[in-house]
């Protein structure tokens, strides 16, 4: 069975998302049981299995397990499950307990959200992470269309426009910080202060959404970066492997700069860097705007699918495929994004991502919460769950 690269229109257009699921065989009634089952678990299992704590009457956060901390990143993520769910109110205890804790008011990233806080809420730091901001946005749009604005932080799409405003306008006109976006070449950067990017940022099927629905005067930079995305990504995901680096420069070469900064390397495929393929797929599904998507999956399909042995799918690789010696840290997440991927093609080696991906379960332990937060959007986008609103 072949890939099908022949569809003109993603889900944007025709309205129709795919329940890759289903087409395996698998019942319409078990696919949404274990969509429940899995939310009920992240969000309100055991202490050793949800990673969401309630806090007081109207607040919440996400727990990074591994580092004990919050981050954007999860918080953001818990709010795009919640919004694909319809669960209304996790989504405002998040957004509130990030708006009142995260959120930055003075400095240079005044207007940004602090990536990592204590679980008390104190700030850990005063940097941004911008995969974070990107979230946020999203989620929150998607929550106004869903369930409509409401007052002061629930305005959620007036919270959007503004927090994009301050993305891509930060330090313009003499004004201290720097934007999240580059201005001239309209890509994302690892963090405001630095000229190098990180691949599995790189969100174009958000930015396509962000170009509709961004303050009027922002639309057309964000139309323009999902432009720049795609071209991006083909530079930065290798062309046999189709693997990409972590870190990588603007011109999509692997990043190998200030190792001790950073805390080691992040030229190598890597657990940011396992995103990367899945939001390539999802990009497709909504949008289907570069058949090269197509292309860059069935390579690194194939790559885990016949090139690895059983005992390498869960090491560390070089972008060309060299098969290091070191485990990964986040091996589930690894089967998750594989599996995600197969929404843009249909392959034998998509069907065995798929099947992996269905025979493995939720982490369990400290390190569950990057691996499950992947496996549950997985999930959510191979059961046509994963929805622009």
């Amino acid at each position: 069975m072949g890939s099908d690269s022949s569809m003109a229109k993603g889900a944007y257009e025709t309205g129709t998302y795919r329940n890759v699921f289903m087409e395996m065989g698998y019942s319409y009634a078990e696919i949404e049981d274990r969509k429940e089952q899995i939310f009920h678990t992240m969000f309100y299992g055991s202490e050793e299995e949800r990673i969401y704590h309630p806090v007081g009457e109207d607040m919440g956060y996400i727990e990074d397990t591994g580092n004990h901390d919050v981050r954007t990143e999860g918080m953001s993520y818990g709010m795009m499950m919640c919004v694909q769910m319809d669960r209304k109110q996790e989504f405002d205890r998040l957004w509130k307990w990030a708006r009142t804790y995260m959120f930055l008011t003075q400095g240079d990233n005044a207007g940004y959200f602090a990536w990592s806080c204590q679980t008390d809420g104190t700030k850990n730091a005063y940097g941004a992470a911008p995969d974070g901001e990107e979230y946020f946005a999203m989620a929150l749009f998607f929550a106004s269309h869903r369930w409509g604005d409401g007052e002061g932080i629930f305005c959620y799409s007036r919270q959007a426009q503004e927090l994009l405003h301050t993305c891509i306008h930060k330090g313009e006109n003499g004004q201290p910080g720097r934007a999240m976006w580059d201005a001239d070449n309209h890509l994302i950067r690892f963090i405001a202060e630095v000229d190098f990017s990180d691949p599995s940022y790189h969100l174009p099927h958000f930015y396509e959404l962000f170009g509709r629905w961004a303050f009027e005067a922002d639309r057309a930079f964000f139309s323009e970066a999902a432009k720049a995305s795609r071209e991006y990504l083909k530079k930065a995901c290798h062309p046999v492997t189709g693997l990409c680096a972590e870190y990588a420069e603007f011109d999509g070469s692997p990043y190998t700069g200030n190792r001790e900064m950073w805390g080691g390397r992040h030229d190598w495929y890597y657990s940011d860097a396992y995103r990367t393929i899945a939001n390539i797929a999802l990009d497709y599904a909504w949008f289907a705007a570069d058949a090269w998507e197509v292309e860059e999956i069935e390579r690194l399909q194939r790559f885990f699918c016949e090139t690895l042995t059983a005992e390498q799918q869960a090491k560390i690789y070089e972008i060309d495929g060299s098969v290091l010696s070191q485990e990964a840290l986040h091996p589930v997440a690894i089967i998750a994004t594989n599996a995600q991927a197969s929404l843009a093609v249909r392959s034998e080696n998509a069907d065995k991502c798929i099947r992996k991906f269905c025979e493995t379960d939720l982490r369990q332990g400290d390190r569950r919460y990057y691996d499950n937060c992947l496996y549950f959007l997985a999930f959510l986008a191979l059961s046509g769950n994963y929805r622009i609103y």
